[in-house]
């Protein structure tokens, strides 16, 4: 994993160019601490930057941007290819020579083998730009799942790339706020894709690539590459737990796969500990090591407050593992000290994602360079209320349009919330079950309308619910592509690579997703406990008091430790808006929750705080 930069112009000297690349390549040297490097190309006025995280090839032949083929090729590449081995054998076999251990390079022959065809089968997380110097074009090509971003922006015969938002600030030209922004971040808690804090500045559609002409000067193309391969249908449930257990198998030893030191964050849930249990026996039969000899890397966090601590289900896993296991506990004055520090790294307006900030912060003490999430498994396992609710959503959807009006008339949140449905599409469904603030009151934060408000949130161009879902599919699809997409992957890769350390998701291993789609929902959602599919998948080596235990999120004890932060409460200057100032308030009297108290922060910080 690493970051990644690029200009594509003819209107800008290369001077120019060349300066205003290292800079935002500068701006996101945290998440690439291991190497640098640039390329250019005088005659389409191609600049490609990258900095490296190095995983995999920790050698010297790793660097990027790497070329290929008579320097015909050449790519900047953000990411992890799992199947790289698989396809790299497949292509030596066709003729290809490789000078590198590197998965960069697999890329590259592929491209060289298959043209874009190669996109759709690269099996991982990935965010890269390839230049092809035979037939004049580029292309910007992200994953399937939009694990890594990538942001661009095409105004006038120029394209510009990069992994952060906060990198297009450091370009000779500065870009204008997106007026909308905050109405986006109040409502979601996050600014949902494609929409940034900038205005043009835009990120690439997950399993699309857009395609340069460097001839004409324009994007030419923003495309699906992807192509889902036919699977046998699974009717039975004893097929489907079998079915599952070997993708998730192969998963988790692709992404174990690494020249760096790897981990596992141990949370004590059931996905972590999975994870974490599969980890250890993959570990176990491809290592010739004796049992007293730690294989797998653990970390933990727990708190003195018993109410936030998981320890117990932490160490009953450990007993199972045999793992180099490293725990610290957070206490109110650390979580003081780096507060700060966790706020400015967020690179774009998040209300969650400061408990990832620490998270990564111990797997980096702890000399890791990649860590395993459980990022995915209540998306398309059924892990949410929502996979319960969502038949009612629908029920509550047809009720006649004025009663959705006054329902801003309720004082619970939860039922103002009713007002979103009105909207009588995917933005208005997200927003009931998740939304944050209600339209009154973004319109009082913002000092303006219901109806302005109304007016953005109506005219969002996102992803749309497709027709033909059952209502648990239904879930599924907005918790993994909202919810997941704009909240939990953002708000990783941004505080993980702050770190410099990868954070993998198993979970998302495009072979697994497809798996569990296939199937049809009497297998998937088939019992009572969230879950169930997943759980009876690995019954016999999750132990049970993992599984059989109310749902616990994972969060500090925030209410308490931010409502005594002096920084966190001096640092907003909310005395200009009675909305604000109540509360706040009411914040400080533990009547609101933490995140809408941060989301505030975020809209009314001072100016001089940094």
């Amino acid at each position: 994993m690493c970051r990644i930069a690029g200009i594509i112009s003819k209107k800008q000297e290369q001077k120019e160019i060349a300066s205003n690349l290292k800079s935002m390549c500068d701006s996101m040297a945290h998440g690439g601490p291991d190497d640098q490097g640039f390329y250019q190309i005088e005659a389409n006025g191609i600049a490609f930057g990258h900095r490296r995280l190095a995983l995999i090839d920790l050698s010297p032949l790793g660097h990027q941007p790497m070329t290929y083929d008579m320097n015909s090729l050449v790519i900047t590449f953000n990411g992890e290819i799992y199947n790289y081995l698989e396809l790299k054998a497949e292509l030596e076999i066709l003729g290809s020579s490789f000078q590198t251990k590197s998965d960069t390079e697999v890329i590259l022959a592929g491209y060289a083998q298959w043209g874009i065809e190669v996109f759709n089968r690269l099996k991982g997380m990935f965010a890269f730009a390839l230049h092809d110097k035979n037939t004049n074009f580029s292309y910007l090509v992200r994953d399937p799942s939009g694990i890594k971003p990538l942001y661009y922006t095409a105004p006038s015969e120029q394209l510009i790339f990069a992994s952060e938002v906060k990198a297009f600030n450091q370009l000779s030209k500065s870009y204008p706020e997106n007026t909308d922004w905050k109405i986006y971040f109040l409502a979601f808690g996050h600014i949902p894709e494609p929409y940034t804090t900038l205005q043009n500045v835009f990120m690439l559609p997950k399993g699309n690539y857009l395609k340069w002409d460097h001839q004409l000067d324009k994007v030419v193309e923003i495309k699906s590459y992807v192509i889902k391969n036919e699977i046998s249908k699974l009717s039975h449930s004893i097929d489907a737990n079998i079915a599952v257990k070997n993708a998730l198998h192969l998963a988790l030893k692709r992404h174990l796969i690494a020249d760096a030191p790897i981990g596992v964050f141990l949370s004590g849930g059931i996905d972590s500990s999975l994870i974490t249990l599969l980890a250890d026996e993959i570990m176990r039969s491809d290592k010739n090591k004796t049992q007293d000899q730690p294989l797998l890397n653990t970390v933990s966090i727990n708190f003195e407050n018993p109410k936030f601590s998981e320890k117990p289900y932490q160490d009953l896993v450990l007993t199972k593992v045999n793992a180099k296991h490293a725990e610290y506990q957070v206490n109110q004055s650390f979580f003081n000290r780096h507060f700060p520090t966790a706020l400015a790294a967020l690179d774009q307006p998040s209300a969650d994602g400061i408990n990832s900030w620490f998270v990564n912060y111990f797997a980096k003490k702890n000399g890791l360079k990649a860590v395993l999430s459980g990022i995915g498994a209540d998306e398309y396992f059924g892990g949410y209320p929502s996979f319960k609710r969502m038949r009612w959503v629908n029920i509550l959807s047809g009720l006649p349009p004025f009663l959705f009006k006054s329902s801003l008339n309720f004082a619970k949140p939860s039922l103002k919330r009713l007002y979103y449905l009105g909207y009588k599409n995917t933005v208005g469904k997200y927003l009931f079950l998740r939304g944050f603030f209600t339209p009154d009151d973004i319109a009082c934060l913002l000092d303006i309308t219901v109806k302005e408000v109304d007016g953005v949130l109506k005219r969002m161009q996102i992803s749309v619910i497709p027709n033909d879902l059952e209502p648990e599919e239904e879930a599924s699809w907005i918790e993994s592509n909202l919810y997941m997409q704009n909240q939990l992957l953002k708000d990783t890769d941004s505080m993980s690579m702050q770190h410099g350390v990868e954070v993998r998701v198993p979970y998302l291993d495009q072979d697994l997703i497809d798996l569990v789609q296939s199937l049809p929902n009497t297998i998937k959602y088939k019992t009572t406990k969230p879950k169930g599919l997943l759980i009876d998948s690995f019954i016999n080596l999750i132990p049970r008091k993992i599984w059989d235990r109310p749902k616990m999120g994972f969060t500090f004890p925030f209410q308490y430790w931010l409502q005594e932060d002096q920084y966190f409460l001096n640092a907003m200057d909310v005395s200009k808006n009675m909305k604000a100032s109540q509360l706040i308030d009411k914040f400080k009297d533990g009547n609101l929750h933490w995140s809408k108290a941060l989301a505030i922060y975020q809209i009314f910080k001072k100016k001089t705080d940094k």
